[in-house]
Parts: structure tokens; sequence; C-alpha cells
């Protein structure tokens, strides 16, 4: 049997700023409730912060815009302007190394590297999440163990120099350095930089295209060299040219679990933020302004201060007049039905969550001794048929002495009658 080869992991995702609320939520827990089953509600408080956000995400980058710390000067209305860091190795190493205050000592490590690649003053959040719980080991051995790894949520930032153009009247200036800025730039930040041989030449393939070194692959060897420099020597690389260097938490657990179902956060957080994308949609919204701003403009004043209107015109105002209160009706109408399935929801969520609770042991006893729990159920439903039979036949012989009794009380109430006479 081949030794478990102990392999370190980190992940980069990049989102847009209409998307990382959703992030921002699953990694600070604050969610009401989650569809991920792995999350064990009782062990939030052992989550650990190295550096908490004191506002939200989106809030603390808006006031570092407005301090001057960052610029978006080139940026696209879509640009990727966070990034997130997963750092992760498999369950077990920490489990065999300490567990808990193990794992927390290895990612307080791990954090640091973060601050040395984005630089601490750029990084929003870094937590450690200790609540998910290894489904896998749960199924197979009725053991809980808890998959630890450190969230890192941060802005790529790039120093960026600004230089006196051809246009300065100045003209000893022109060329020379006029201000230096900290621009948000995912892709400059995750620049591929050029390959170079031993003596420092640039690589060059087959076609005569300049190679250049995935930025991410490179993110796994200065991570990998920064454990192993600070005596975190049992530990390996993740494997070149895998995908789980480029793999969703949720894909490298499943991945890892053997291909099992451990929960759908992430690729549903994935849906959400598309359909957020879709419903903020610029185009859509300009579309729909436009044509707001041309029915304000519909008609004239007359002498009279009165505004005048053309048939056509008259007939399109009252169209989307009774359409706008058809379509308020409507809306009222849905709200109290989402209201109404929210809360049906949420019990149903909530009884499932009593019936998991209850059915713990029997489920863990099921996996482990299916046969002998077979049996020990097919004896109960046994048992309790028996106990249904036997309580029939009694209940029958009650009511027959019941029968009886009365019978002879009748008989002798007639005696007595008959004495009595």
């Amino acid at each position: 049997m081949t030794e478990k080869v102990n392999r370190t992991v980190v992940r980069n995702t990049s989102f847009q700023k209409n998307g990382i609320g959703i992030r921002e939520r699953h990694n600070e827990r604050k969610n009401d409730s989650y569809r991920n089953p792995d999350i064990v509600f009782e062990r939030l408080p052992m989550n650990v912060h190295y550096k908490d956000c004191p506002t939200s995400y989106c809030g603390m980058f808006d006031q570092m815009v407005k301090d001057g710390a960052i610029e978006l000067c080139g940026l696209k209305p879509d640009a990727k302007v966070f990034g997130e860091l997963v750092f992760d190795v498999n369950t077990m190493y920490f489990e065999e190394r300490g567990g808990y205050e193990f794992a927390k000592k290895f990612y307080e490590e791990a954090f640091h590297f973060a601050e040395k690649k984005i630089g601490n003053e750029y990084i929003l959040s870094a937590i450690m999440h200790a609540d998910e719980i290894h489904r896998g080991y749960l199924d197979d051995t009725g053991k809980e163990l808890y998959h630890y790894h450190l969230h890192v949520t941060y802005i790529p930032v790039v120093k960026c120099e600004k230089k006196w153009s051809k246009s300065c009247k100045d003209k000893s200036l022109v060329g020379t350095t006029k201000r230096i800025f900290n621009q948000v730039s995912n892709s400059k930040f995750w620049a591929f930089p050029p390959a170079v041989d031993e003596k420092g030449n640039p690589v060059y393939d087959q076609n005569g295209k300049q190679v250049r070194i995935s930025s991410y692959s490179l993110l796994q060897d200065h991570f990998h060299e920064h454990m192993r420099a600070a005596d975190y020597e049992d530990i390996e690389r993740g494997e070149r040219g895998s995908t789980a260097e480029h793999l969703s938490v949720i894909e490298y657990k499943t991945e890892k679990a053997g291909e099992r179902l451990v929960g759908m956060e992430d690729r549903i957080a994935e849906e959400e933020m598309r359909l957020e994308a879709i419903l903020t949609d610029r185009q859509d919204i300009e579309h729909i302004e436009a044509y707001a701003n041309d029915v304000s403009r519909m008609g004239k004043y007359n002498d009279s201060g009165l505004i005048e209107v053309t048939e056509k015109q008259h007939g399109i105002l009252t169209t989307l007049a009774r359409e706008g209160l058809y379509s308020r009706r409507t809306l009222q109408e849905l709200r109290g039905e989402v209201e109404i399935w929210k809360d049906r929801f949420s019990k149903a969520v909530e009884h499932l969550k009593d019936l998991y609770e209850e059915t713990r042991e029997m489920r863990v006893a099921f996996r482990i001794l299916p046969e002998k729990i077979k049996d020990a159920i097919a004896i109960i439903f046994s048992s309790n048929r028996a106990l249904a039979e036997k309580e029939k036949v009694l209940d029958a012989s009650r009511f027959n002495l019941e029968i009886k009794n009365l019978r002879g009380d009748k008989a002798k109430m007639l005696e007595d009658f008959e004495r009595s006479r």
C-alpha cells in the first residue's frame, strides 16, 4: 500500500464587483441558512480570522478608492476587481498532526504568504473555515473529521508609473515619471511572465512564439517553497498540470472524496452570480431608461399651460398606465406568494435538520453494520406485528367478558324483579 502524499494546493478565483457579495456571505458565514450540508453550525465560532474586514467587502473597496489608496483608471465596467485565494491540504494531514490547533498554525503561515504575495493593505479578509465536516470520512468510518481550509479575499493591485507625454510644455519632462499610483488590475497582477533559459535568454516554441509561464503555476511553486521554508517539510507541491490548481472548492472536495456529492454551494453561487449579472445588465437598463425618457417627452404645452398629446401618444400612455396597474397588483400577489413559500421552505429546512440529527446515529450504524441493522429492524417490526396481534386477541377477550357480565347482570335483575312480585 503506497503512503499517502500530502499536497499543498492554492486556488485563485476572480470576481466582478457585483458578484463578490455571494462569496462574502459564504466566507463570513452571514447567511441564516446554507445549502451546503457539510457546514456544522455549532462550530461556527471555531472559524479563525487572521484578518477581519471592518465593513463589507464592497464598502471597504469603495472607501479605498475614495481615499486614493487604489485607482480604477482604464477598467471596464465588467472588470474583475476582487480575487480569492483558497489554501488547502488533504484532511488527514491535519488530523494526524494535531487537528484544529495544528491547522490554525499552518494557515497562519499560509496567511503570511498571502501578505507577501498580495500586500496586507490589499487583503480584505482572511478566514480559516473549521466548520465543514468531511462527509466522506463520516460515511466510511462514522468518525467526524473537519476539512480545514483558508479563504483570503483581496484586491489585485499593481504599481503603475505614468510618464509625461510629448504634449507636455516643458520638453525636458517628456518621458520622465509624472506620478506612481496603485492600479486595480487583475490581468496585470496575474500576468504570465516570459520563460528564460539557464543563461537568462527568452525561450521560444517550435512556432517561434515566446513561451510564457503560467502565473498560477508559479503561485503553487511559491506557496510550496514558503511553507517548506517555514518548517512544514512533510508536504508536497500540487501535481504539475493537475486541474486541481483551477478547480473550485466544491469540485476539489468532491474529487478528494471519491467523487461523492459533498455540497453544491459554490456551483449554486456561480449560477446566482450569472443571474445577478443578467438582472443588472446595463444594456437592458439603458433601453428601459431610453424608452421612459421618450414617454416623458410626449406631448407639448399649449397656451393654457396644459399638455396636448396626439391620439397615438394617448393610446400609448393609457396602455402603459393599465399595464402598470395590473403589474402592480400582480407583483403584490407574487410577493405574498413568495413570503408564503419562503415560510414553508424555512419550516421544511428546519424539519429536515431535526430529522437529520435524529437519524444521525442510525445512519452511521447502518453504514458500519448494514446487515446487522437490517436484521434488528426486521426483528423490531416482527415483534411489533406480533404484539399487535396479541393486543387484538386480548381486546376481543375483554369484549366477550364484558358481554358475559352484562348478560349475567340482566339475568339477575330479572330474577330479582320476579321475586319482588
